[in-house]
């Protein structure tokens, strides 16, 4: 159950990674999403869902590392 519950943790922000990537990519081909009214607005949304979701995902991971100690000493609290 509590595995069940880690991956739906998980994929939401996963989720929101890849439609930042989407919108990074409609950008370069010129295809603009409604809710975006300008190209650079709809990059710049893209990469921020982006950072969101990958820098959720490896503060995740991190944490779950700590905890089973298999980290290295650099990245262990003090």
């Amino acid at each position: 159950m509590i595995r069940l519950i880690a991956l739906l943790i998980l994929l939401l922000p996963g989720i929101l990674a890849v439609y930042g990537i989407k919108l990074m990519r409609d950008m370069v081909f010129g295809i603009l999403q409604s809710p975006f009214p300008y190209l650079w607005l709809q990059f710049f949304s893209g990469f921020l869902f982006l950072i969101i979701g990958l820098g959720f995902i490896a503060g995740f991971i991190l944490y779950r590392d700590r905890k089973r100690n298999k980290v290295q000493d650099r990245f262990k609290t003090k």
